[in-house]
């Protein structure tokens, strides 16, 4: 399971043009999930996102988490996350869950995030035609991958 994690001052998600998620400061997450995921995966991916220090505190250190700003946090499904760029210009999505079972696994993150960060989680709509906008706050743009915990 890879993420990339967006520190926001604002972002929000439209499916055909209706507003379907809309943050101030948090962060965006968008989700790719892969066959070999596990619930073990998303477990780990959770607390690293709920306890990543990328807020500054009063000193404008990165030293709070998402929590300790009380932030908020919008979840997006992105199977490009997972893509193969080995051959030639065409990128290959192989490596990305059908949504058979990319689907329940997305929904377990979320509940899962939203029972550790114990708050909403908002989300974009899995599969659809989403418009993502967002003001990324540093820039700071991380990325993990639960299969490389080095």
């Amino acid at each position: 399971m890879r993420v990339v994690l967006q520190r926001v001052s604002e972002a929000s998600v439209i499916i055909d043009h209706q507003k379907v998620a809309d943050i101030q400061k948090g962060m965006l997450v968008l989700v790719g999930i892969e066959d070999l995921d596990t619930q073990e995966d998303i477990d780990w991916l959770v607390g690293k996102i709920i306890k990543m220090r990328i807020f500054g505190d009063e000193n404008d250190i990165m030293n709070c988490s998402v929590q300790d700003i009380d932030g908020d946090i919008i979840v997006v499904s992105q199977f490009t996350l997972h893509a193969s760029t080995k051959k030639g210009n065409r990128p290959s999505y192989i490596k990305a869950s059908k949504p058979e079972f990319a689907i329940p696994m997305y929904e377990n993150f979320v509940k899962s995030l939203e029972k550790e960060f114990n708050k909403k989680i908002q989300t974009g709509v899995f599969g659809a035609d989403m418009k993502v906008s967002l003001l990324n706050d540093g820039p700071v743009t991380i990325l993990i991958d639960s299969k490389n915990k080095d």
